[in-house]
């Protein structure tokens, strides 16, 4: 039985989730279809990028993955089926898949729309749908498009680095309204060498240490430590870090608006001092 993960911006609100299901199983009754997040933000990569990597690499080789995100942000007449140290992911070419893997695909292909077809949401599905059953015949990824492709590139939101310092934007804010950081456990430790730190966010708010878990802390008291995927999280022990402290997820459009938005991405932003 073929495992095909499902990650997208398109929501529940309506038919379209189930509707993209639909199409899935006339092509194949016996896949089986796991939903990652229909909640993404629109046009927000960092966000897509941070939830589909920590997701993908937890399932077992040889896994489907359809990433529905920011499918019409380029006018293309194709879509991209990657392979890569085990997995297969299907996404638009507009790229996501770099921020993804944080590297270059081990193979790529590109899979052709039907131009007879109106260019939508399920008509992807299909496609990504049969590449899939193809390669479960049998195909290669190359006999299930056209390797010779030039793909859209964009590169991971890293954090900055100083000799003293290492700065990271906030990537995701979860269901609690803890913030997640675009720093590692091994980025953090790397830069620290040892050294005392302070994580300093929204100008006077500081946390001097790493915690274990969220009850280290008194109720109400806030904290950071290093989450499930190992990316540095602020949190508030039974509260809401990101509400009380007035703090914002790292977009691309928010990052191009006016000085006035600009001058919020303060609020955007983690620093760690080292001594």
């Amino acid at each position: 039985m073929a495992l095909i993960t499902l990650t997208s911006d398109i929501g529940r609100q309506d038919f379209l989730t189930g509707a993209v299901k639909g199409q899935l199983l006339q092509v194949n009754p016996d896949f089986k279809v796991v939903d990652i997040s229909h909640e993404l933000s629109p046009f927000n990569y960092p966000q897509a990028a941070y939830v589909c990597r920590n997701a993908i690499k937890n399932f077992p080789a040889e896994t489907f993955h359809i990433v529905m995100v920011n499918l019409f942000d380029k006018n293309k007449d194709h879509l991209l089926l990657i392979e890569h140290n085990g997995q297969y992911i299907g996404c638009a070419d507009n790229g996501l898949i770099t921020m993804i893997l944080e590297e270059t695909p081990q193979k790529i292909v590109a899979l052709a729309l039907d131009n007879s077809k109106q260019k939508n949401t399920l008509n992807c599905a299909n496609v990504f749908g049969k590449a899939y059953q193809n390669i479960i015949e049998g195909k290669s990824i190359e006999e299930c498009g056209n390797p010779e492709i030039s793909i859209e590139v964009k590169n991971p939101l890293r954090p900055l680095r100083g000799q003293k310092y290492i700065e990271g934007q906030i990537i995701f804010i979860d269901n609690f309204e803890n913030v997640i950081i675009n720093i590692t456990k091994e980025e953090f430790e790397e830069q620290r060498r040892g050294r005392s730190f302070k994580i300093v966010f929204k100008r006077d708010e500081i946390i001097e240490k790493i915690s274990e878990t969220y009850a280290d802390v008194h109720e109400s008291e806030k904290l950071a430590l290093f989450n499930s995927a190992n990316y540095l999280e602020i949190a508030i022990n039974k509260g809401n870090a990101a509400g009380l402290f007035g703090l914002e997820g790292y977009t691309e459009k928010v990052s191009m608006q006016t000085q006035y938005m600009q001058n919020r991405l303060l609020y955007q932003t983690v620093k760690i001092y080292f001594d």
